[in-house]
Formats: C-alpha cells, structure tokens, sequence
C-alpha cells in the first residue's frame, strides 16, 4: 500500500517554489530599487532616499495591518490560493505604473500600492501555500525560493547600470524584465498551484510514503481544525515565546533590508570598492547564505538556524564598526549571507514550533510583526548614515542589534510552546496530545 518517499518537491511543488521565487523577486526589485538607485540617481524626479524609506516604511505598515486583520480569520478562508492571486493582481498593476511613471504624484501612489501588497502576495498569502505544502521541509523550499532576494538584488543593479550609462535613464527598461517575470509567475500560479498538494494529485512534503486516501483525509481534518484554531492574535501576542522567535526574525529583516536598501551611499565612502563589484559578490555570497542557512533550518531547526544568522549578523556589525575597506568589505560578505536567510524563517517558525492546524492564523501574526520591523530598516539605515566618518554607524546598531538577536532565540524555548498549547486547548475543550513534544 506505501509508496515509496521522493527526496525531490514533484512537479507541482517545484511550480509553488518558482511562484513564491518570482513573488520574492517582484517584492525585492520594486520596493527596493527606488530607495537604493532612483533616490540616489534621480533623486530631482523620484524624491530622496529618506522621503522614498519614509513612504516604503508608511505603507509596508499599512500591509502588516491588514495582515494583522486577515490573520483574525485566515482559517475560515475558503482558498489562500486565490487571495494570493488577488493581490497579485493589484500589486503587478502598482508595479506597472512604477515602471512607466516617471515620477510625480501619481508615481507615488503607485510605490504606495505596491509596498502595500507586495507584502501582503509574495511574503504574507503565498508564505501560507508553502507552509501547508510543505511543513516540514519549508526550511529548504523557502532557502531556494527566497534567492530571489540576492538574485533580483544583483541583476537590478546590472540592468540600471546598463540602461542608465547611455546618458538617459531608462528605468522602464531597468523594471520591465522583473515585471515580467512577476507576471509570469502569476500565471503559474493561477494554472498550476492549488491551497494543498492533495486537491492537485500531489503530497504534503512530497512524502509518498502514505496513500492518496490517508493524504486527502489529513487534508480535511486540519481544514476543519483551522475553522477553531486556538491561537488566535490574542493568545499568540501575549506568548512571551511568541516574541523570543519572532523579535530575531524581525531584526535580520531589519538591518538586512535597511542596510541593503542603502548600499550605493554607504559603498560610496569607500572609492577603493567598485558598487557593481560588490553587489555580484552580495548575491553570490547572499545565494550560499540563503541556500545552506534553509538546509540548516530544515537539519537542526529553526531556532538553531535563526541563532546561527543572529551571530553572523552581528560579526557583520563588528567588521563595519572597525571601518576600512578590508572589514568593511568582509562586513557586506557577512551582510549577504543573514540577508539571503532573513526572509525563511517566518514561515519556518510558524510551521516548526506550532500545529498544522496553527499555521495560518499564527504565520498571520508572527509574518507581520516581524515585517514591522523590517519597515523601520531603511529610516534607521537612511537617518544614521552620516553620523560618524565612514558610514560606520549604520553597522554598530546591526552589531548591537544581532547580539540580541542572539540571546532573544537562544531564550526561546519549543517546550515551553506546547505547554501554552497544552492550557489553550485545554481551555477549548480539545484534546491533549503530543503532536509538538520534541520540536527542535
């Protein structure tokens, strides 16, 4: 009766993987670009770099709030799948008039629409379809899918460098390919991606070790489970476990995307390091990051992986408080490698430490929380920068900032998880078992 377990994702997991991929490569390029090269090359047309971090920061809040909402009801939502499409929708439209708007009022409204739903399509919606396809290898499906980061980081600056050295700025030409391939993704999703890999034909993890009967009755059972979960926002923001994971998560979100979000100014005060040269180097060394912290999440465990990205975090610190070329340069090596990692954990986190029947509802929470955070990276990056020779300010606060990081996720107990599970179920009237005992 058992088939036999694939190493592999199926064809079918492989097309969430590149849709969540294209998704990160969207939210990356168009949140991004404006505040790291339109700020600093056009800044006449498009607004600085502190008014461009002030409205990325305004509107990704305005997304982590209706996140916060939705994650009052996900578990009753009929099909993530399609929400997800929706704000794929809105957000390609918002990213087209990024693209060919040359700056203006109604430019800015399009940034604003996009950094609201970037979020809400590429880290919030469909970070709930890989979760529930995948909830125990999520580590190594979200370490492949969030290259993107590094990927789109790096190729954006080969395409502005390009098309900007003709002497006109095209940055409709600089945008469109990601655009794209933005919309590409969408229509893999609509086509190919279903809420779970059961209603496709597929299996959770790919684990073919069960029949497609047992599979799809798993299936049921955690939909109709969903419907009373019992981590609601309330219970999950007064777990003091809650915030020892998710804090850590946020802080790598933070200074990665702040620091990154501003490294044409801050590479700028050392001539000796040519921008596009280190920004190959980011996305290689931010692609091994991303790639072997997801296996290390998957290995050891979430909090391990998170402890493990902390430490690095604030080495990178370190090396750039130190200042010069050398360090600092190592600095943006250690920089590429938590950045490439940063945005796995969310999810990890969620589907580690919490019940299948959970991970909705406290993704719901744990995702923008965290991304709160992350919001306040470009200002504190973009308002620190010029305060002491070197540009070295903006590293000490990610070197203090990692060092908590890291006793934050090391005081962070699974155990103490299930216990709060245990007297929440209890309280509900649902059974006690020992689904999260021995969560690494």
């Amino acid at each position: 009766m058992n088939q036999k377990q694939s190493i592999g994702l199926g064809t079918r997991g492989w097309l969430l993987l590149i849709y969540q991929f294209l998704a990160f490569i969207v939210f990356m390029v168009f949140t991004n670009y404006p505040m790291n090269i339109l700020a600093t090359s056009l800044s006449d047309v498009y607004g600085d770099a502190q008014t461009i971090s002030m409205i990325y920061t305004v509107s990704m809040l305005v997304g982590m709030a209706i996140q916060l909402v939705l994650s009052q009801f996900i578990g009753k939502v009929k099909s993530v799948k399609w929400l997800s499409h929706i704000f794929g929708i809105i957000t390609l439209a918002g990213t087209l008039g990024v693209s060919v708007i040359p700056g203006g009022t109604a430019w800015t409204i399009c940034y604003i629409i996009t950094c609201i739903f970037c979020g809400l399509y590429g880290m919030f919606s469909l970070g709930i379809l890989v979760g529930q396809w995948f909830p125990r290898r999520k580590g190594t499906v979200m370490g492949i899918a969030t290259l993107a980061f590094p990927i789109g980081n790096g190729l954006i600056g080969v395409f502005a460098g390009a098309l900007f050295s003709k002497g006109y700025p095209d940055v409709t030409g600089a945008f469109m390919p990601f655009w794209i391939a933005g919309l590409i993704g969408l229509i893999i999703g609509i086509i190919f991606v279903t809420d779970y890999p059961e209603q496709c034909g597929a299996f959770r993890d790919n684990d073919r070790s069960f029949t497609p009967e047992m599979a799809k009755a798993m299936m049921m059972e955690e939909i109709e489970n969903k419907k009373t979960s019992v981590w609601k926002i309330g219970a999950t923001l007064k777990s003091a476990q809650f915030w020892l994971i998710t804090l850590p998560m946020g802080a790598l979100l933070m200074c990665s995307v702040g620091m990154m979000a501003q490294t044409n100014a801050i590479i700028g005060a050392y001539p000796d390091l040519p921008f596009a040269g280190v920004m190959a180097a980011v996305m290689v060394f931010a692609c091994l990051g991303s790639y072997l912290l997801g296996l290390l999440d998957t290995k050891l465990g979430t909090r391990k992986a998170v402890i493990i990205a902390s430490a690095i975090m604030a080495l990178s610190g370190v090396f750039g408080a130190i200042g010069g070329t050398i360090p600092t340069a190592i600095s943006i090596v250690l920089l590429a490698v938590f950045m490439g990692a940063g945005s796995n954990f969310t999810v990890s986190a969620a589907a580690q430490y919490w019940r299948r029947e959970d991970f909705p509802s406290v993704f719901g929470v744990v995702n923008p929380v965290a991304n709160i955070l992350q919001c306040a990276g470009p200002i504190m990056v973009a308002a620190t920068i010029g305060m002491m020779p070197m540009n070295r300010m903006p590293f000490i606060l990610t070197g203090v900032i990692g060092l908590v990081s890291v006793v934050l996720s090391v005081a962070f107990s699974p155990a103490k998880v299930k216990e709060t599970d245990d007297q929440l179920r209890k309280a509900a009237g649902k059974p006690l078992d020992e689904v999260l005992a021995g969560r690494r």
